[in-house]
């Protein structure tokens, strides 16, 4: 083991990439298994009887980074740390080891793999997750050395999901992208891979199970396929009624505004802050699966849907950007996107990078954005400044103080589509629904109660202005 260098700086020249490959590197440095500090969350000062009560999964991090700094291998670790702690595991220690590439066999290394064997029975851990996502045959090798469950990054978040589904179009989701990931993993011990589903002579089973029948593996995946296909006719189905809802929105002429970003960078407090809502907030790793649309308006009363959407995440499963491909469906209808990134973490510009590579999978790439840099209470000013000037169509936020926040909705009002027409006209008294409607949908510049009718000059939607038409005076302005 080495230690890790203090000072940023040399640790940064150490760890550049040598693009020259493998072969180049350093010997000590690519034979060193490096913790990163500060990553434990082992509890302290917890009687037995409590700890037996309380107790976790206690995990062991490893990461193998192949480019970029050390600086930066230690932010994926951290990041898979807090993943982890959403998860529900208590992390023991967190190793990141250099390479040009992960290896074929093991992920890490034959060699590496006993050390890290020696390390989990040291703190006598029960899971070791690893830092990208590992082949069926990685998984196999390393638990045959480390003795222990082996998790990789993709099969933690989507236990995250699976643990914050709430609806049935959620659950249903995760499950799909479970499904898809366990499919090429599923593996037997001992006898099980060749147990028949029949195979004998005048056995008990009945019609249909004699003959040399199918292997239990084999029956699984079938169930699996199986299981796949009723999802997605479910998925499907239930997609109708979101684009039903949309098409209904669209039929009103409402501009519509979707809040896209990084997991945890404070899109439900930003919702609820500009619309008064109460949508879930926590400070945990994908506390938002299931999209929520409020109606917002902009300072001169432009009404607008805002909806905000599952968070998304560096090296985010393709299973589950395919399993919630109609739900990021809100992102790509949108008018304009509300792109919140946090503006206190120590690598905002990787967010960003990583929200776009997603918003592209979706083809939400060409649709207007707004980056809103939140935590503005938290962040380092000096910071915020140079991701302002490096994000020219931006506003600086604190969703949590409400610092901002009248900008943000200038800007909103100054991007978004303009589908209204100004009328003038005379409703009569009796058609008071078509008044409130001229409130509820658009902005009313001057309201006049006359003898015939309440006169009213309005900018409404184009649906709502050909049913005024009737009631048009000759003074209207087109």
């Amino acid at each position: 083991m080495t230690a890790v260098p203090s000072d940023s700086s040399d640790r940064d020249e150490i760890w550049e990439t040598d693009e020259a490959g493998d072969g180049e590197l350093d010997l000590e440095q690519r034979h060193a298994l490096r913790r990163v500090a500060g990553l434990s969350t082992e509890l302290q000062d917890v009687s037995e009887v409590e700890y037996r009560t309380l107790r976790l999964e206690r995990v062991v991090l490893m990461g193998v980074w192949t480019d970029g700094t050390l600086a930066m291998a230690e932010n994926s670790l951290r990041e898979l740390s807090l993943l982890a702690e959403t998860a529900g595991s208590l992390v023991l220690d967190a190793l990141v080891q250099r390479r040009s590439r992960p290896d074929a066999a093991t992920y890490v290394g034959a060699g590496k793999a006993r050390e890290l064997a020696e390390i989990v029975a040291a703190h006598d851990a029960d899971t070791v997750i690893c830092d990208g996502e590992l082949t069926p045959g990685q998984l196999r090798s390393l638990e045959g050395t480390v003795k222990v469950k082996v998790v990789d990054r993709t099969a933690l978040i989507l236990d995250i999901f699976a643990q914050h589904a709430r609806s049935k179009e959620g659950k249903a989701q995760v499950e799909l992208a479970q499904l898809q990931y366990l499919l090429p993993r599923l593996r037997g011990w001992g006898e099980s891979l060749s147990r028949q589903a029949g195979g004998r002579v005048g056995g008990s089973g009945g019609i249909g199970t004699r003959g040399p029948g199918e292997t239990k593996i084999e029956t699984d995946r079938r169930r699996i396929r199986a299981r796949i296909g009723k999802l997605r006719r479910e998925i499907a189905d239930m997609s109708v009624g979101r684009e039903v809802q949309r098409g209904q929105r669209r039929r009103g002429e409402v501009p519509s505004v979707a809040i896209a970003g990084y997991t945890n960078a404070g899109k439900s407090t930003l919702l609820n802050r500009l619309t008064g809502a109460d949508v879930l907030v926590d400070n945990s790793l994908f506390a938002t699966l299931d999209p929520a649309v409020r109606k917002a308006r902009t300072p001169s009363g432009l009404p607008f849907t805002l909806t905000d959407t599952v968070g998304f995440v560096r090296h985010l499963p393709h299973q589950l950007v395919d399993a919630f491909r109609s739900t990021l469906e809100e992102v790509g209808d949108a008018d304009l996107i509300l792109h919140v990134v946090d503006g206190s973490d120590a690598d905002p510009r990787s967010q960003l990078a990583a929200v776009r590579e997603v918003l592209a999978e979706v083809g939400a790439a060409d649709v207007p954005e707004l980056v809103v840099i939140n935590k503005a209470d938290a962040a380092d000013s000096i910071e915020l400044e140079g991701l302002q000037l490096a994000e020219r169509q931006s506003v600086i936020v604190s969703a949590r103080t409400g610092e901002g926040l009248d900008k943000l909705l200038a800007e909103v009002e100054r991007l978004l589509p303009r589908r209204q027409r100004e009328v003038t006209v005379v409703i009569p008294y009796d058609r008071g629904d078509l008044v409130s409607r001229a409130h509820d949908e658009g902005e009313v510049l001057s309201v006049r109660h006359g003898g015939s009718g309440t006169e009213l000059t309005a900018r409404i939607p184009l649906g709502l202005a050909a049913e005024l038409e009737q009631f048009a005076v000759s003074a209207a302005r087109p």
